[in-house]
């Protein structure tokens, strides 16, 4: 018998989305003055150093649980901070933020598929319905409320680009779950980080230099990126992750467009809109649903007694 989760888990994952939610602004400003290959390693580079002053010593005294899942760790580095970091930085180059968003919100979705198919886990009423109904109201939210203008504008290279991305994390998630590696959530943290920063290493080596140059303009959304987006973000999602499973703490994502918004609000002093309120509304309704309704679909199958 699975236990529930603590009253309070919910919160990790918010807290993710909502320190994803400034990263999103930092992204799409590192687009036109650093390169995706850049940004990347440096992040990874300034988060190692600042969870080195806390998680080295005891990661070192764990090395030989951490040598033995050492593979793992550079999977699990690979998907969430090379590989989606990259991709979003690139897709941003030749495709809308509203696409970008729609894209990312199909990632719990994708996550309830990859757990099917690698856990055996049966989806919930609350995540499939949870899911589109936050799908429906993050393209009403993202479209100003004219679905159809995501349709006539057409499908760019970042659109593809984005959905790889979205398939990366879904298969993060998951697969941190499966593994259960058995250790802390910082030190689990850490070492993606660090396996993330060697990869990364040649593609620095490989950017032109104007593209990594580090400056008063690169500076700052290195340190957002590199510190609370690298260290704490992550901590976050392993730790929602651990307790609430890769579905239920996916559908989190789908608060990320509402949250984005309600930054520009309420820092970039934008209008609220209708479709703010009624996008937003169902975003959050449907990662309500998906805490609360957890019946799995379909019937559950009937226990056979043995037979002499």
């Amino acid at each position: 018998m699975t236990r529930n989760p603590p009253r309070l888990a919910f919160l990790y994952p918010l807290l993710a989305m909502a320190i994803w939610a400034g990263n999103v602004i930092v992204s799409r400003r590192a687009a036109h003055t650093i390169g995706p290959e850049a940004i990347t390693f440096y992040r990874l580079l300034l988060a190692t150093l600042l969870m080195s002053l806390f998680v080295a010593r005891p990661a070192w005294r764990n090395r030989a649980v951490i040598f033995a899942h050492l593979g793992q760790f550079f999977v699990l580095g690979f998907l969430a901070m090379c590989l989606f970091q990259c991709l979003s930085y690139l897709a941003a180059e030749t495709t809308s933020a509203t696409n970008m968003a729609v894209f990312t919100a199909l990632t719990p979705l994708l996550t309830a598929a990859f757990g099917a198919a690698l856990l055996g886990e049966r989806p919930t009423v609350g995540i499939l319905g949870g899911g589109l109904l936050s799908l429906l109201g993050l393209i009403w939210l993202v479209s100003e409320g004219a679905p159809l203008a995501i349709l006539r504008n057409g499908i760019h290279l970042g659109d593809g680009l984005m959905f790889l991305a979205a398939l990366a994390y879904a298969l993060y998630g998951v697969l941190l779950k499966r593994w259960s590696l058995p250790v802390s959530s910082w030190q689990s943290t850490y070492l993606q980080a660090l396996c993330a920063l060697i990869i990364m290493f040649p593609a620095l080596l490989a950017t032109p230099p104007e593209q990594r140059a580090l400056n008063a303009a690169t500076l700052p959304l290195i340190a957002y990126a590199g510190g609370l987006a690298s260290v704490l973000l992550p901590y976050f999602w392993v730790r929602g992750i651990a307790l609430l499973g890769p579905a239920r703490a996916a559908i989190f994502i789908n608060l990320l467009p509402v949250m984005t918004a309600l930054a520009a609000i309420v820092f970039l002093g934008e209008p609220v809109r209708s479709w703010h309120l009624i996008g937003g509304g169902a975003a959050l309704a449907g990662v309500i649903a998906a805490q609360l309704l957890r019946q799995p679909l379909g019937k559950q199958p009937r226990e056979t007694g043995q037979t002499a």
